[in-house]
């Protein structure tokens, strides 16, 4: 006999089922009373079941069911025995759920029985609901089905915004985001995804005992990711898109918590060797630009070199590229030619500003004024700093063979693909550096 608690937890109920009770079962040996969520009992409810469970009838076992077992009181716990329900492991699950296929002629991918343990979280009730509900919908339960209904992403998806925290690259992590959301993926749900997968590995990382309910695949990943990351920097990536996933759902831009979870990650001390990231990938050496001597200061070879460069702060150095002698005005075809030379040059000075040009829009070069376009305004935040605005217009000096100003604004994809360029840039300019559609 079930009984819910949650609707049924008047002192008037409890004496209704006290004295029904008292009837011997009519069949079988024993009467048993399942009352789930006890916890939403009142106290004199509590007070009068409580007689009955120090001297119930020989034939009366009670199963009380709860999740909040600090709200029941002392006096009838210390009358009970009490049992842990404990979450299932994934493994478990997955093998359950592949018997279940098998006995319903259900045929579903191995990789979507996986996501659908997985999402569950230990609840093989919410397993089996799910895969319920893929295969009433289609013949054959797939990963991109399951994903489509969960809002979910692949892995390849988290490995490759962790990859990007690790190299310094937010170009690419801002990729993985954006591809990952415009393939239907909910933007909290993939911050979860992230912080589940830095979560295992930060376990792994402190402890390489530590039992994780992952495949044989992901946990190599998770090994070499533990490997390369510091624990400092582990911690608050974790909280800086945790953060992102406990954000509202409505919001203006679905995305603004997720770019900004990374930009906030990419800004703290992480990967191997203590440098900052974005830490610009090891490049071979090139020739340095001698300057004019400056005044006097003594500094030791050890100071020089711990010595990096900071955007924030240090002016902005001359590209080793040889600049080609040009004749007559330039045109955006001219930079389109060099744009990769241009990345390369600035890639061993600022690796964040290097990724932001990956990501940038060439849109158009007017009256010596190139227009780059960002996809949102933590970008635009990011590089619209004066020390990286000065070394992208110093590079573009060496490359180019002659000055240019550089001006960034935000614009959408559907703007790039729909809009003319000039109208685009004319408009740009009159709001003050922002690009709408």
């Amino acid at each position: 006999i079930e009984i819910d608690a949650a609707s049924n937890n008047g002192v008037d109920d409890v004496r209704e089922l006290r004295d029904k009770i008292n009837f011997a079962p009519s069949q079988g040996q024993y009467k048993i009373y399942i009352i789930d969520e006890v916890h939403m009992l009142s106290t004199p409810a509590f007070n009068a079941l409580l007689k009955t469970l120090e001297e119930p009838p020989s034939y009366a076992i009670f199963i009380l069911a709860t999740t909040e077992i600090h709200k029941i009181p002392a006096t009838v716990l210390s009358r009970c025995q009490r049992h842990e329900f404990r979450r299932l492991p994934q493994r478990t699950i997955m093998a359950q759920l592949q018997t279940i296929c098998e006995g319903e002629n259900i045929q579903a991918e191995p990789q979507a029985l996986a996501l659908i343990a997985r999402h569950s979280a230990g609840g093989m009730r919410d397993a089996i609901s799910l895969l319920d509900q893929m295969a009433s919908a289609s013949d054959i339960v797939t990963l991109a089905q399951v994903q489509m209904v969960l809002g979910t992403s692949a892995d390849e998806a988290v490995f490759a915004i962790v990859d990007a925290l690790l190299d310094g690259t937010p170009g690419s992590g801002l990729e993985a985001i954006h591809h990952a959301i415009e393939g239907g993926s909910d933007p909290r749900a993939l911050a979860r995804q992230v912080v589940a997968y830095l979560r295992d590995v930060l376990l792994l990382k402190m402890s390489a005992a530590v039992p994780l309910d992952v495949s044989d695949e992901t946990l190599k990943t998770m090994r070499m990711h533990a490997e390369r990351f510091e624990t400092g920097a582990l911690v608050k990536a974790v909280r800086a898109f945790n953060d992102a996933a406990n954000e509202a759902r409505a919001g203006w831009q679905p995305s603004l918590g997720l770019e900004l979870a990374l930009a906030e990650a990419l800004l703290l001390p992480a990967a191997a060797g203590g440098d900052a990231v974005p830490a610009p990938r090891r490049v071979s050496a090139q020739p340095r630009v001698h300057a004019a001597p400056q005044p006097a200061a003594s500094v030791s070879k050890t100071e020089k070199a711990a010595v990096k460069p900071d955007s924030s702060s240090a002016p902005a150095k001359k590209s080793s590229v040889p600049a080609p002698a040009r004749q007559g005005p330039l045109h955006l075809s001219d930079v389109q030619q060099v744009w990769d030379d241009i990345k390369q040059a600035v890639r061993s000075q600022d690796g964040m500003l290097n990724g932001l040009l990956n990501t940038a829009h060439l849109f158009e070069l007017k009256e010596d004024t190139l227009v780059l376009g960002l996809a949102s305004e933590v970008l635009l935040q990011k590089a619209n700093q004066s020390a990286r605005i000065a070394l992208t217009e110093q590079v573009l000096k060496d490359v180019l063979g002659k000055p240019l100003r550089v001006k960034f604004v935000v614009v959408s994809e559907a703007a790039v693909a729909s809009q003319p360029h000039g109208v685009m840039v004319n408009e740009a300019l009159k709001q003050g550096g922002k690009l709408s559609q």
